[in-house]
């Protein structure tokens, strides 16, 4: 059973229940003061707290969606590997499946469609890095009236680890892009829903690594020359745009303010303004204070020329530690880049926060966005 299983949690729950009923039952019966009571208590013990343990953590687990996979959990399943034998440059985007998007409104006519939703793996072709992705194309990407224009593009980005499933089964990226276009509030645009971390279970904070993983490379080229050379999207910068929360919320500020020609606009939730350092992310600068500070958007702010770009920031009054930082940031900006904001009374670092923010953070960033004649 997965690691997400529905099943594997009912069965946790279950024996976990009666584990304590036969802790109840068996006590009067290791009551003895010799070796064996001793032992059979300790075994009652620890095999009642591991089966509670392993329960909780499962549930905790798919509440907040930090493992995808058994391979996710141990480190096995790699989010970005090395190119094998039979990865081609000529086929920079693979689709291994596609649904259709419900819209999940009333009142909605017949045959009112949601777009498209395709689950892919994404090859970067400087980088060597291999990613999983979904890939979101609105109804219009399939109408007539639409097949000589090109669509805007949005990436949306996960914290860490992440996987790309969490933005599908618990965000609902692609039903919120559905609707809001639907509503006529966000102009079509095509989405790529994909995770910062290309190197699990190393966190890489979107940072090419001196000798190791250059995930920024893999974000601001590799994976927009892959879409362009696969789908109907624009390729200048004016056409991309990209969106995250926690960890996935700083890449869209840094891809943005770093990569010129890159990402026109970013939205973060709840996101950081520097890289932290920690067991998940080593030394990803190999002691180079430069490379650091290079790194840290406020130092940047201070320091550099603004960015000709447009960014949207998203924390709580009450319940986010990135508060403070983003009225610093907000406070730090200058034309020509241009700041909006969205602040939330209270809400803590979880996808219930993102959730609220999700529909005004992806309309926004949409429609900074241009498309255009092919």
């Amino acid at each position: 059973m997965g690691l997400t299983s529905r099943k594997l949690e009912l069965l946790a729950a279950v024996l976990a229940l009666a584990a304590v009923v036969a802790t109840v039952w068996l006590w009067p019966r290791l009551a003895g003061r010799n070796w064996r009571a001793l032992l059979g208590r300790s075994v009652v013990l620890l095999l009642g707290q591991a089966l509670t343990l392993s329960a909780v953590a499962l549930a905790t687990n798919d509440w907040g969606g930090f493992y995808s996979s058994w391979g996710d959990l141990l480190g096995t399943d790699r989010g970005g590997i090395e190119f094998n034998a039979h990865a081609s440059a000529h086929e920079p985007v693979r689709i291994l499946g596609a649904k259709p998007v419900p819209l999940m409104l009333k009142n909605v006519p017949p045959g009112g469609s949601g777009g498209v939703v395709q689950q892919v793996t994404i090859l970067g072709g400087r980088t060597g890095i291999v990613q999983s992705a979904y890939v979101y194309l609105p109804p219009q990407y399939f109408q007539p009236g639409y097949a000589h224009r090109t669509f805007p593009t949005v990436v949306v980005l996960t914290g860490y680890p992440g996987s790309p499933q969490n933005l599908i089964s618990r965000m609902k990226v692609h039903t919120v892009a559905a609707q809001a276009i639907y509503r006529k509030q966000m102009q079509p645009a095509v989405l790529v829903l994909t995770r910062p971390s290309v190197a699990l279970p190393r966190d890489t904070e979107c940072q090419d690594v001196p000798g190791g993983p250059q995930a920024r490379t893999f974000l601001a080229q590799d994976l927009r020359r892959a879409i362009a050379a696969r789908y109907r999207v624009g390729t200048s910068a004016r056409s991309w745009g990209v969106l995250g929360y926690s960890t996935g919320g700083y890449c869209a500020l840094a891809l943005a303010m770093r990569d010129a020609g890159a990402y026109t606009a970013a939205a973060s939730l709840s996101g950081d303004y520097a890289v932290r350092t920690d067991a998940t992310t080593g030394d990803l600068f190999h002691g180079d204070a430069r490379l650091r500070r290079q790194a840290d958007l406020l130092w940047r702010l201070r320091n550099l020329p603004m960015p000709p770009v447009s960014v949207l920031v998203a924390s709580s009054h009450s319940g986010e530690a990135d508060y403070r930082a983003t009225r610093a940031f907000i406070a730090a900006a200058r034309p020509p880049l241009n700041v909006a904001s969205l602040f939330l009374p209270s809400g803590g670092h979880n996808f219930d926060t993102w959730s609220r923010e999700l529909p005004t953070a992806l309309v926004w960033t949409a429609n900074q966005l241009r498309a255009g004649p092919r």
